[in-house]
């Protein structure tokens, strides 16, 4: 498995990028959201990458962070999502971002994705919440669940999402709604503005 290549920018176009790595060039395809990280030509790079191997073909994918290839491996892991929409997912913005759009089930949010129906994103929302929600860390310093609290929950939502305590705080100031999905939607409809 190739999980890392990296050296010189040798090509650098809208959909993918060759990195040339002691004479030979390997090519990346990747998303919007790694092609803004990725420098001019010339310059040294280092992209996380995945190897995806077919009947006809050997297709490798580059990230510009570890979390972005970690979502690419859960989008592709869901039924009808191929590594080309999985890449168009992923252009729709930073990975924190379409995690939080995943747990908040904004499907609306996955549809701006070419190629992603309504279909495609309810599936993307109903196979992952559960793992995105699963991944979400309680802090150290939080000694019980609140599992009645809609806002303490949505709290430790954004916290799993990686925003700070004290930034989930300021996000869920003023938040209305009965249900922590409710409660983060509007935290991150917030951070957006």
């Amino acid at each position: 498995m190739i999980s890392l290549v990296s050296g010189t920018v040798a090509v650098r176009r809208g959909d993918h990028v060759v990195v040339d790595t002691g004479g030979v060039g390997y090519r990346l395809a990747a998303s919007a959201e790694t092609l803004r990280h990725v420098p001019a030509v010339g310059k040294s790079v280092v992209l996380h990458s995945h190897l995806v191997v077919r009947d006809d073909a050997l297709a490798l994918y580059g990230f510009a962070t570890e979390e972005e290839r970690e979502l690419f491996l859960m989008l592709i892991a869901v039924q009808s999502v191929g590594p080309k929409v999985a890449l168009a997912v992923l252009s729709g913005g930073p990975p924190r971002d379409l995690l939080a759009a995943v747990a908040a089930g904004d499907t609306a949010r996955l549809q701006a994705a070419p190629g992603v129906g309504k279909r495609t994103a309810e599936r993307i929302v109903s196979e992952l919440r559960e793992k995105v929600g699963a991944t979400a860390s309680v802090p150290a310093h939080v000694t019980a669940v609140r599992s009645e609290d809609p806002r303490g929950l949505a709290r430790d939502g954004l916290v799993g999402l990686g925003y700070t305590a004290l930034e989930a705080d300021e996000l869920l100031d003023g938040a209305e709604g009965e249900k922590p999905e409710d409660l983060i939607a509007h935290a991150l409809r917030t951070a957006r503005r």
